[in-house]
C-alpha cells in the first residue's frame, strides 16, 4: 500500500469514522416473496379493487419498487406498510385493522349470519312443531267434484 492510503486509513481510525450502516444494509437483497406479501395487503390507488401485487398499472409498479427500496434500506414489513398508511390513510389497506370502528366490518357479517340461522331455525321449528290440538277444519268439497275425483282415480289405476 502506498503511504497516502495508510495515512488516510489512520486518519479515519483516529477521527472515529465508521462505515455507514445504511449503506451496508442497502446492499441487502430483498426477496420477491416478501415484496409480494406486502404488496398483496395494499390496495392499488389506480385500480382500487386490486392489490398492488396483482395490479398491472404503472402506479402499482412504482409502489412495488418503493416497497423493495424500503425493505432494502432495512425497514421492517410493518414499517413499510405504515409508510403507505401514513401517506394514503387506512383506505390503502385491503383488510381493515381489527380495532375500533373497523371492528364492525369484521363482526357485522358474523352477527348477520347468526341472526339468519336463528331465524331460519325458529321458522323450521315452528313449522314442524305445530300445536297438535289445533286442527284445520276440513274443506267442504262439492259432491260432484268428489265423484269426478273418484272416477279419475279409478281410471288411472
Amino acid at each position: 500500500m502506498s503511504r497516502v492510503a495508510i495515512m488516510m486509513f489512520a486518519a479515519l481510525i483516529l477521527l472515529g469514522a465508521r462505515p455507514d450502516p445504511a449503506s451496508a444494509q442497502s446492499a441487502r437483497p430483498v426477496s420477491d416473496d416478501v415484496v409480494h406479501e406486502i404488496a398483496a395487503q395494499l390496495r392499488c390507488v389506480v385500480c382500487q379493487n386490486l392489490a398492488v401485487a396483482d395490479s398491472p398499472s404503472e402506479m402499482a409498479s412504482q409502489m412495488r419498487a418503493i416497497i423493495r427500496e424500503r425493505l432494502a434500506a432495512g425497514e421492517s414489513p410493518a414499517e413499510v406498510q405504515r409508510y403507505f398508511v401514513d401517506r394514503y390513510g387506512e383506505w390503502i389497506l385491503l383488510a381493515p385493522p381489527r380495532r375500533g370502528f373497523n371492528l364492525l366490518v369484521w363482526l357485522l357479517p358474523l352477527v348477520a349470519v347468526a341472526v339468519g340461522l336463528v331465524t331460519a331455525g325458529a321458522l323450521v321449528w315452528r313449522w314442524t312443531h305445530r300445536r297438535h290440538g289445533v286442527r284445520t277444519p276440513p274443506v267442504a268439497v262439492d259432491p260432484a267434484m268428489s265423484e269426478r275425483i273418484r272416477r279419475e282415480l279409478e281410471r288411472g289405476s
